[in-house]
């Protein structure tokens, strides 16, 4: 599906080699030699206009917070590539967490969006997102109808009666699990671990889901598949931007929707943990 010639002319500069780095959902990964030695990262599929176009459109807005965002690159982009800088991977330690806990902070209360959504066509992995934007709603309404009610939909046929039931009692419940009112910030939206990229003593951003959301839902997305060093993170954003009581046990009700998600995607084998998140969300 790489097609050298046109990230050549894409570039401005010819490529010289090309190194496979597997696949993820419908595209395929590539480390790109460009003439005169300067390396890319390159996802290319067959026709992912929408996903590439909206993954370019959330690391722009995300980068748009401010000077030194810990957000990569968009070099390039067109229907079939989408192009970003070659960042060597390191392992996390504890400066670099803590590092990227500030500078998340300061992405989520630097230049906040003043309306939930996106002004673009939103995907998660290549599921389509509603970034409907609307300053007229609070989140927990906009959080149960944009994010969790159409992913329960997509889900349901993994799932018992009684699970979609659950489900619905949190939708339902919604004002009363969510929390003090937060404004709109500016968020990555699909923080699991494996989309914060360790490279020269930082964190950066990658793959992102990007929109006008709740800040507590990219801290839960770090801790449900497990970020190196979480602790670190945690401890630092919460020292640039003090977070609202009780958001630890909030974090079961963020997670909801990205677990939805993997049960739509790859099936039963997310249910328990998202029956679980549910639950608990339920207190």
């Amino acid at each position: 599906m790489l097609d050298p010639q046109r990230v050549g002319e894409l570039l401005g500069v010819p490529v010289e080699g090309v190194t496979d780095r597997g696949s993820s959902h419908s595209w395929t990964l590539h480390q790109v030699r460009l003439a005169g030695g300067r390396e890319v990262f390159v996802k290319a599929a067959h026709d992912q206009a929408g996903v590439f176009a909206a993954e370019a459109a959330g690391l722009r807005w995300l980068a748009e917070a401010g000077p030194g965002m810990p957000v990569a690159e968009v070099v390039a982009a067109d229907d079939h590539h989408l192009i970003l800088p070659w960042l060597a991977a390191e392992p996390s330690t504890p400066a670099a967490a803590e590092r990227f806990g500030r500078e998340l902070a300061a992405l989520h209360t630097a230049s906040p969006p003043s309306a939930y959504g996106a002004s673009w066509p939103g995907y998660i992995a290549d599921l389509p997102l509603d970034n409907t934007l609307t300053d007229a709603e609070a989140w927990p309404s906009w959080y149960a109808e944009r994010r969790l009610a159409p992913f329960l939909s997509r889900a349901s046929r993994h799932l018992s009666g009684s699970d979609v039931a659950l489900v619905e009692r949190v939708i339902t419940e919604i004002e009363s699990l969510a929390g003090p009112p937060e404004p709109p910030s500016r968020i990555h939206g699909d923080l699991w671990s494996g989309n914060v990229l360790w490279s020269d003593g930082r964190g950066w951003l990658i793959d992102p889901a990007a929109h006008g959301g709740h800040r507590e839902t990219d801290l839960a997305m770090l801790a449900l598949f497990g970020t190196p060093h979480i602790s670190y993170v945690l401890g630092a954003y919460d020292e640039v931007a003090p977070l609202a009581g009780g958001w630890r046990e909030r974090v079961p009700l963020h997670q909801l929707h990205p677990l939805l998600v993997h049960v739509a995607l790859f099936g039963g084998s997310y249910r328990s943990a998202m029956i679980e998140a549910a639950r608990s969300a339920l207190g």
